[in-house]
């Protein structure tokens, strides 16, 4: 069983960064993403900051236990700049990441084994950039129950040192928590077997 609970990402987008090989330069960027629509504004806006560049390639990883992914040579030779820009996302293990390398053509072309150093550099670089953070992969939980009940709730919220979201304290009581994976289901066995609580987890 996968018992993996953390992954690596940033929070903050990273510095830019400038590569230069043979009067080409290569701007980096890294920016923390969750979706694709989130992706699309992003290039748009890098596209309209620099609109003269040549090129925009981009890599982008989404997910913590399952990944979606997906590199962009926008233009230039097959595999010769999205493909390496990933790669740097792998080597990195870094995910919810989104890497363009802007470039300005200098005139001189650099073949696909230049580009393939250049786009990969460049990327290396925006990841050294960037404050890379390890956080952990948690579940979310809805415990109810009435007011009355609320002491014994608290006391193993308390306990086992759970992160609320939110709560609705009324007569009947709801409280969100946020729970890390690998505690997950002892957690609900614990609360499942308090007389007239419940619990349910939370897909979003």
């Amino acid at each position: 069983m996968n018992t993996k609970d953390t992954y690596k990402t940033i929070t903050t987008p990273g510095k830019e960064v400038l590569f230069k090989d043979r009067n080409s330069k290569f701007f980096g960027y890294t920016f923390p993403v969750t979706t694709e629509e989130e992706i699309k504004l992003i290039i748009e806006h890098l596209k309209k900051q620099n609109h003269s560049a040549r090129h925009w390639c981009y890599a982008w990883q989404i997910g913590t236990e399952s990944f979606r992914y997906r590199s962009n040579d926008d233009g230039e030779p097959s595999n010769s700049a999205g493909q390496p820009i990933y790669g740097q996302i792998q080597s990195f293990e870094v995910t919810n990441i989104l890497i363009v390398v802007v470039r300005y053509f200098g005139g001189v072309k650099l073949g696909v084994g230049g580009l393939i150093n250049a786009y990969r550099t460049t990327a290396q670089l925006a990841l050294k950039e960037s404050n890379i953070i390890e956080k952990t992969i948690n579940v979310n939980f809805v415990i109810t129950f009435e007011y009355k009940n609320m002491n014994k709730v608290m006391r193993i919220i308390k306990e086992n040192n759970l992160n609320i979201l939110k709560q609705e304290l009324e007569l009947s009581c709801k409280i969100y928590i946020s729970v890390r994976k690998k505690i997950a289901d002892k957690i609900k066995v614990v609360f499942s077997s308090l007389y007239e609580v419940g619990i349910k987890r939370l897909d979003y």
